[in-house]
Order: C-alpha cells, then sequence, then structure tokens
C-alpha cells in the first residue's frame, strides 16, 4: 500500500486542546454535488481541531476531529456515487475523536476549511477531469462559443445582502444596522437589472433572516448564477474613515484588507493572519477556479461606477479601489463574485446618508451600472495563434 502524504491544519479558528469542549458533537453530515466537485459538510456543536489523510488501495480521505462524540442519531453513512465520491462514512475513532473518511471514485485535489456561527467543517473533493478544464481547447469554434456564453450571455445575478438575522453586522454611531442597509440596497438593486436589464434575480435572502456564509454560494451555485453580488457596509474605529471599496478573492498582506476580511468572517485579525499563512497554497488555486481574473474586471467596473455615480450628486466620496482578501462569502463560488462596501456606516456624514432613500438607490444604480458596464465592455479578440482573451 502507498502511503500518501498527511496534511494537519490548525482549524481556522483554531483553540487549543485546553480550550476544545470536552462535550463537542457532531450534529449532522450532508453532502451536495456540483458540476466540478462534491461538498461535504459535517456540522458540529463547537469549535474543534482537525487532522487529514489520504489512503489509497482503494483511494480515500480521512478527517479526525479530536475531542468530538459521535451521538446515536447521526447516520453512519452517506451513499453519494457522483462520479467524485462513492460514499461518506463516520465513525467513533476512539473515544474522543470522530474519523470522518471519503470513499473516492476519482479524486483530482481536496480543499478542508471551517466555518462558526454554526461550526462546519467543509470539505470540498475535486474530480481528475475538473483539470481537464483549464487545458486548451483544441477547437476554436468551440472555444469561442464557450468565450461568447461566459461574457455575453449574462442571464442570472445572486444579490446576497451581507449579514441578517441575529447578525446586524457593523452598528453605526445613530444605531443604523448593516443588516438593514444592505438588505435595501439589494432589493433596489435586484429591482434595477431585473426591469432596465432584463436580468433573471436571485436572492441570498429577501428578509432579516441569518443565512450562513457558506450557503449563499450555495445558493448562487444552485442557481448556476453568472454573477454573485455581494452588499456590505463598511466600519472603522477610526470615526473620520469614509470611501468605497470593492473586493474579490485572493490572499493579501495588507493589513487594512485584512481587517475587512476579519469582520466580514467574524474573526480576529490576528486569526486571520494565521488562517491566510496556513492556507495560502489552497487560495491561490481557488482564486484560479473562481473566474479570478473575470472577479477583478467585475470589481473595477463596480467600483467605477460607483465613484463616478455618486460624485456627480454627493461630495468627497473617497475611492478606495479594489482590494482582495479571503471572504468566506466568496470561497466556492463557481462564477465571477465580488464583495462591494459601499460606505462606512461608522462615519457620521455616511451613516446619515445611508439612512436616506435617495443615496441608497444611487449606490444600486451604481452597482447596477457597473455590473451592466462589466458585460458590456466583455468583448472577444481572437488572435492569430488562436487564443480567445477579453478585450476592451
Amino acid at each position: 500500500m502507498r502511503k500518501a502524504f498527511i496534511l494537519s491544519l490548525l482549524v481556522l479558528f483554531s483553540i487549543g486542546n485546553s480550550e476544545a469542549s470536552r462535550h463537542n458533537t457532531i450534529q449532522g453530515i450532508r453532502a451536495s454535488t456540483y458540476e466540478s466537485h462534491t461538498r461535504v459538510v459535517v456540522d458540529l456543536k463547537a469549535p474543534f481541531e482537525y487532522t487529514q489523510d489520504r489512503i489509497s488501495d482503494p483511494d480515500r480521505l480521512f478527517f479526525d476531529l479530536k475531542g468530538c462524540l459521535l451521538p446515536k442519531k447521526v447516520k453512519r453513512s452517506i451513499s453519494i456515487k457522483d462520479g467524485i465520491l462513492n460514499t461518506v462514512r463516520v465513525a467513533q475513532y476512539n473515544r474522543d475523536t470522530v474519523r470522518i473518511v471519503l470513499d473516492i471514485h476519482k479524486l483530482g485535489k481536496y480543499y478542508s476549511f471551517m466555518l462558526d456561527d454554526p461550526y462546519r467543517l467543509v470539505i470540498d473533493v475535486y474530480s481528475s477531469r475538473d483539470a481537464l478544464v483549464h487545458k486548451p481547447e483544441k477547437n476554436q469554434k468551440k472555444k469561442y462559443d464557450d468565450f461568447q456564453k461566459q461574457f455575453n450571455a449574462v442571464k442570472t445575478v445572486v444579490i446576497d445582502p451581507g449579514h441578517g438575522g441575529k447578525d446586524p453586522g457593523a452598528v453605526g454611531p445613530r444605531g443604523l444596522q448593516e443588516k438593514d442597509i444592505t438588505l435595501q440596497v439589494g432589493k433596489k438593486l435586484g429591482k434595477i437589472l431585473k426591469k432596465e436589464h432584463g436580468m433573471n434575480v436571485v436572492y441570498t435572502r429577501k428578509k432579516d433572516v441569518f443565512v450562513p456564509l457558506n450557503s449563499r454560494t450555495h445558493i448562487a451555485n444552485s442557481h448556476k448564477a453568472d454573477l454573485f453580488i455581494s452588499v456590505h457596509v463598511n466600519s472603522s474605529r477610526k470615526r473620520n474613515t469614509r470611501g468605497i471599496e470593492t473586493y474579490f478573492l485572493n490572499w493579501t498582506n495588507d493589513r487594512e484588507a485584512m481587517r475587512v476580511a476579519a469582520r466580514e468572517n467574524k474573526i480576529s485579525v490576528k486569526k486571520m493572519k494565521k488562517i491566510q499563512n496556513e492556507t495560502q497554497f489552497i487560495l491561490a488555486d481557488l482564486a484560479r477556479k473562481n473566474k479570478n481574473e473575470e472577479s477583478m474586471r467585475l470589481a473595477h467596473s463596480v467600483q467605477n461606477s460607483m465613484i463616478t455615480t455618486l460624485n456627480k450628486q454627493y461630495g468627497k466620496i473617497e475611492n478606495l479601489g479594489v482590494k482582495y482578501a479571503l471572504f468566506y462569502v466568496l470561497v466556492g463560488a463557481q462564477m465571477p463574485s465580488i464583495l462591494v462596501e459601499v460606505s462606512f456606516i461608522s462615519n457620521k456624514v455616511e451613516e446619515k446618508r445611508l439612512s436616506t432613500e435617495a443615496y441608497k438607490n444611487k449606490i444600486a444604480e451604481a452597482i447596477a451600472g457597473g455590473i451592466n458596464a462589466y458585460i458590456s465592455q466583455s468583448t472577444l479578440i481572437v488572435r492569430p495563434d488562436t487564443e480567445i482573451v477579453p478585450g476592451g
């Protein structure tokens, strides 16, 4: 038997063994099949640590969850048989370790990460055939058609109003809550995209309810969306900080970008740095799989539209630019995806503006204008060497 490599990862929300709950339990296990990968989610009661390994004959992955117990109510086996995974099995490996085993049909790469509120271990397993998607096509016509579909046939946009329900997000000096602003702007944006641009719009939430971060991209993927737009409101301890910035998914060493991501991910900046250092090699591949270049183009288009539109009517609109960071809400999206921080709710002037319908209407119009510009500017250039690349 050929022994595979062993990779031990601290949890993204890492804690020491002394801090781990002695009574942590598995709450449930579920799996979803997508076009490019299969996602397995393990729900837990509390934070935990885990290790992972891959072994062969037969090929399988296993994850050991430390300090955990497996209740009788949890199913011990899930049959999948989707061409990537055959089954997922779970057992009490020893008195304080639960082992999750993934029986593999065909494996290319796999990634694991953790989320909290509620606590979950997320495992994405890609088929070996997924690598073929990134190889150059021999057939020029097919290549052209693929890009034509990608750039000129944007039909479905998923709008993600940040936070909601028990998660208010940032709160302004006068008590304005981020979750309310993002929902209002998101709905206004959706109406514009439907009425003026004829797009199909899907919302991750349409009322004041809590939606877990990974469920938001799941909604986008399940609807086979062409674009994913996550709307947020910024906040800073420096009350004079103001402006607009737009993000896409990638590794960063920019301190301010990391702070914003940490706040939206609901973890400390210290943990954010630790997470990035431990998952940098994963992020590079995630960025590629999540259409990194197109997300960047979309981000620039939306950012430029917001600054131009709002500056026509409001003074001192600070252009904080396009940045990138590890936002959990963008991880796993199978389409160009961005996160827009539309203003600083912590700034008294911008909080006051955010409380008005006129300002929120302008923000929605500006984002819609940026999306439309992104689509209309995505023309194709056919080069003599048969490469097709996005051009302007």
